[in-house]
């Protein structure tokens, strides 16, 4: 199959390159078929059905301004950084092609291959080196339109990943899709030292395409306008992000204020219906007032610690514990 690449516009905005990938399938006339290849700084990047909160190490997240963005295709939660190489094959919807990741991500593994990285295929269309995972795929259908994106881990900070995506701890009972998480590698400890992401680049794409004949398609201006507006409405909105995760409820324990508390929270499309909180109340915490004053409100680090200012008194100087333990 011949290919047309989407030259990458060499941002790393992950709201404006999901976009783009959108505005791509949407538009883009159908009688050709496309790539798209691209790097995002550091995000964590959620399936359409998941629940962003429940995939996530929202400490970790909030500590170091990680944004988090609802894709459009279905599949786990991946993390995005400088070191990650994205890839995404745009064509012509036919039943025979979805969820045949061979077809697609197969091609990926065999460039791979050609590099000497030992890659494989799992079950999932995951691509495995020696049994790690370093790329996870999903696709979507949009009217007679597919699409099918995976992610490569090149030179990712494997640290960071395993940091991002670690749960913390708590009861979440909800009809989101969890992740499987997997031991995870760098395609990169594969490669010659001085193997850079240029080079990996031209590498991945000289095997892709090495019968294209046809000049790249570089997004016009307007296209580009397009995305943006996208990307502003949609990806970098909390109403998509988060407000379309499925309903949940939430049991944590945690230590606010000298006290061990567990607070209970309802959330539906993103805000708490219900709150409430258990524990030794002995001490001069007043209990009930979060729970009274927080229904209502976005499922949200910022909303909740303005209200736990509000309310003052001993909730408002615990106000960051409180925000802890809730989120």
């Amino acid at each position: 199959m011949a290919m047309v690449l989407i030259e990458d516009p060499r941002r790393t905005d992950t709201a404006f390159n999901l976009a783009l990938e959108e505005h791509c399938l949407m538009n883009l006339p159908i009688g050709e078929d496309y790539l798209l290849l691209y790097v995002n700084g550091p995000s964590i990047v959620i399936g359409k059905h998941q629940n962003a909160v429940e995939e996530i190490n929202t400490d970790f997240v909030e500590r170091h301004g990680i944004p988090v963005i609802r894709r459009q295709s279905g599949g786990g939660t991946v993390y995005h950084d400088p070191g990650n190489l994205n890839f995404s094959f745009i064509r012509r919807y036919e039943p025979r092609y979805f969820n045949n990741y061979d077809h697609f991500t197969g091609r990926v593994a065999e460039a791979l291959r050609h590099m000497r990285v030992p890659a494989t295929l799992n079950g999932r269309g995951d691509i495995l080196v020696e049994g790690r995972k370093v790329s996870g795929n999903a696709q979507a259908v949009r009217r007679d339109r597919m699409l099918s994106h995976g992610t490569l881990l090149f030179r990712s900070n494997l640290q960071d990943v395993s940091q991002a995506l670690h749960r913390k701890p708590g009861k979440f009972v909800s009809k989101g899709r969890p992740s499987v998480r997997s031991q995870v590698v760098n395609v990169g400890n594969y490669l010659p030292s001085g193997t850079d992401m240029e080079a990996f680049r031209a590498a991945l794409l000289g095997h892709l395409l090495p019968l294209a004949d046809k000049q790249p398609h570089v997004p016009s201006r307007a296209d580009l306008e397009a995305a943006e507006a996208l990307a502003r409405e949609k990806y970098r909105s909390w109403d998509w992000n988060y407000g379309r995760s499925p309903d949940f409820e939430l049991t944590r324990s945690g230590v606010v204020q000298g006290q061990l508390l567990e607070v209970r929270v309802q959330v539906s499309k993103g805000i708490i219906e219900q709150f409430g909180v258990a524990g030794n109340t002995s001490g001069d915490v007043p209990v009930e007032m979060p729970a009274h004053g927080l229904t209502g409100l976005r499922y949200h680090p910022e909303d909740l610690r303005d209200r736990l200012l509000h309310l003052g008194g001993a909730v408002a100087a615990q106000a960051d514990e409180w925000v802890k333990l809730i989120y």
